[in-house]
């Protein structure tokens, strides 16, 4: 389809510096509160119950919650679930962004 969605908890006190040099993000705030900022211009933006925030500029952004926050995150092109942050706070690229399981479903 084109991209990946995944549910996300990030725990309350977590401090996240990533930078998604081969995805676009695009988060949807399901509970909890913190907030994202963008380290091109240091502007910090809140994130509580409703909030969508997209990084389609492969921004590298820092990401904290002040209270347990679990987020709707969509990845384009989309992740295959195994990946690993790299000192960068990125995701390596895979061939086509997902895996064949094996199965024919």
């Amino acid at each position: 389809m084109g991209f990946s969605f995944h549910i996300t908890t990030i725990y309350q006190g977590a401090d996240f510096q990533m930078h998604y040099q081969n995805h676009l993000e695009s988060v949807y705030c399901i509970t909890g509160e913190g907030e994202v900022e963008t380290l091109a211009d240091n502007k910090k933006h809140p994130i509580k119950p409703g909030t969508i925030y997209v990084l389609d500029k492969h921004d590298k952004h820092i990401l904290r919650a002040s209270k347990e926050m679990t987020l709707a995150c969509v990845f384009n092109p989309p992740l295959n679930g195994k990946e690993v942050h790299n000192a960068e706070g990125a995701y390596e690229l895979n061939d086509q962004g997902i895996e064949d399981n094996g199965t024919d479903e």
